[in-house]
């Protein structure tokens, strides 16, 4: 969410250096070599999505009482120096911690800014990262399904630099690709400043129903697959808006909301996301993936002083995250990072939406007991 916001011998050796340097261990999911730890099974790494201009490694750590497996940075690439030194000394404190990486690659530029003199610094940076121990999990050009971002809905462009940052992440011992668009509901995100129009294009492998429409009953996935080959892991933003667009309102998450989303059954008196493919059986399941819940939170509008409390709302939504069941459900889910951010969100009226766990003691505290063993945590020094 951001807007305005290969295991084989000497391979095989090095990452395994690596992993135990991190403290996280692999487990076999997948039939494609490991470039990034999966949790045994029946568990799940939990990550957090950090504000960085408001906290750190060990202070969201000290907040929360253990240091989570994963933690996620949102960076413009190409890296800006400034940027390139801010995520330098985060990842000293994750080697410190033990923890691993997710980092998400913004091209804010646009596509045809990814340059082969980009791709080949951030080889030679992930192999330095890798080599103090921390793993990185790369999640290029995220919902790239959307209308919002510089690289939206440019399925022919995206998935040739998707594949140019693959090659150039997989030279990196301990690297891997998340491929990770937004849950299909509300596509084709109409009114987005990059939205794809009739004519353009690749409007054609957009309107996968060639109905000579961009809708809700087009695939909002798989135009943007990048193949096999490319992709170490999928996953999915996913949040609890509100019940209706225009979003504002306080309110609870319906139960069983978030299961429903991902496997596009989901439908209320107030929408009906039934046209949206089942990203886990397609994609985790159908492809062999160990699958990642990207980002996630509840909407708390801090404006409003009516409807649910704080509290109700994001307890319902993180009680459906931890519940036993989902684990059942979806095996493959391996990682999951609460979006830990206050922002200004891109909606209308411009609501200022706390989406963090950790603010408070009234939300920290139940949010922590709720939080089950099989999530798992990084070891500390």
């Amino acid at each position: 969410m951001r807007q305005p916001r290969i295991f084989r011998n000497l391979a095989f050796l090095m990452v395994a250096v690596a992993l135990a340097a991190g403290g996280l261990t692999a487990a076999r999911l997948t039939d494609s070599p490991q470039r990034f730890p999966v949790p045994a099974d029946g568990r799940t790494y939990f990550g957090v999505q950090l504000d960085s201009e408001f906290d750190s490694v060990a202070g969201y750590a000290s907040h929360l009482g253990s240091t989570p497996a994963v933690y996620g940075r949102y960076v413009d690439f190409p890296f800006s120096p400034e940027e390139e030194g801010a995520v330098n000394e985060e990842i000293q404190e994750l080697a410190d911690h033990r923890s691993s990486f997710m980092l998400t690659l913004e091209p804010r530029q646009g596509l045809a800014a990814v340059t082969l003199e980009a791709l080949t610094a951030l080889t030679s940076l992930l192999t330095a990262w890798n080599q103090k121990g921390v793993p990185v999990i790369v999640r290029f050009g995220h919902e790239m399904n959307g209308a919002w971002y510089a690289w939206g809905q440019q399925p022919t462009a995206y998935i040739d630099k998707f594949r140019q940052v693959a090659a150039a992440v997989h030279k990196a011992p301990s690297s891997a690709m998340l491929w990770s668009p937004n849950e299909g509901a509300g596509y084709p995100y109409s009114g987005g400043p990059y939205e794809a129009r009739p004519g353009s294009p690749d409007f054609p492998a957009l309107d996968t129903n060639d109905d000579g429409q961009l809708t809700m009953k087009d695939d909002p996935y798989a135009p943007y697959w990048p193949g096999d080959d490319a992709v170490d892991w999928v996953g999915i933003t996913l949040y609890h808006f509100g019940k209706a667009y225009p979003w504002g309102d306080n309110t609870v998450p319906e139960r069983g909301k978030l299961a429903a989303k991902i496997t596009g059954t989901f439908k209320s008196a107030y929408t009906n996301d039934t046209d949206v493919p089942d990203f886990y059986k397609d994609y985790a399941d159908g492809h062999r993936k160990p699958f990642a819940i990207s980002e996630t939170g509840a909407f708390y509008n801090t404006s409003r002083s009516d409807g649910a409390t704080e509290l109700a709302i994001k307890e319902a939504w993180w009680t459906q995250l931890f519940d036993p069941g989902l684990q059942r459900r979806f095996p493959r889910l391996k990682m999951a990072l609460w979006f830990e951010h206050s922002k200004t969100e891109n909606q209308p009226g411009s609501p200022v939406v706390d989406w963090r766990a950790t603010a408070t003691p009234q939300i920290r505290d139940p949010f922590v007991r709720a939080m089950p063993d099989r999530f798992s945590m990084a070891p500390v020094k």
